[in-house]
């Protein structure tokens, strides 16, 4: 993988994060609950379960690639019509609501684990998301392997760096999504629909 295409896909898993989705809303409201530290139990939970969803995907990639090597153009294709369709679902959605409530009571760090891979791994939109985005950024030309590794490392670190920060800041983000939810679900929305038109393209 080239650094330019690295730094492409970078910025793209970095606005993947911003997208809202399960595991963010979850760090979200586990920081409320039940503060920073214990919230990194949820955190690497769901880092496992994205690396599950993954694997899945760049198997599922990597079998049709090995079976029908033209077929990268049409996944390039098809997957960016997905990626702007996804964006215009974003768009429309309304703000994300958090209230943290009550405590619950139990907050070992084996439930918050299991809580935050059961919800990256039972999106049914995961693994549809990551077959559509990992092939943007595909050159046939060198080893599957090692640029399905780097992806997969680049937007786990990503994931579990931006989950931590959401963790952190909870308290101070829940009433700026009230405000402002919309707005931000527009600007990620946005950012996905410029990916789905530009990258097959591009790359």
């Amino acid at each position: 993988m080239t650094i330019d295409t690295w730094l492409i896909f970078a910025l793209a898993a970095l606005g993947l994060s911003f997208t809202p989705g399960p595991n963010g809303l979850l760090a979200l409201t586990h920081g409320a609950i039940y503060g920073v530290r214990r919230t990194v139990a949820t955190v690497l939970g769901g880092a496992l379960g994205f690396l599950v969803v993954i694997a899945i995907s760049m198997f599922g990639i990597g079998a049709l690639l090995t079976a029908v090597p033209d077929v990268l153009t049409v996944l390039k294709w098809v997957g960016g019509a997905y990626l702007v369709f996804l964006g215009v679902q974003v768009w429309r959605a309304p703000a994300i609501a958090v209230s943290p409530g009550v405590e619950r009571p139990s907050a070992a760090w084996w439930s918050l684990a299991q809580q935050g891979f059961l919800a990256a791994v039972t999106n049914p939109k995961g693994i549809l998301f990551f077959v559509a985005f990992l092939p943007q950024f595909i050159d046939p030309q060198r080893d599957l392997g090692v640029q399905f590794a780097i992806m997969a490392a680049t937007f786990i670190v990503i994931e579990i760096v931006f989950e931590l920060v959401v963790a952190a800041l909870s308290q101070s983000l829940q009433p700026l999504l009230a405000r402002a939810g919309r707005w931000f679900n527009r600007v990620t929305g946005g950012f996905f629909v410029l990916i789905g038109v530009l990258l097959p393209w591009q790359l």
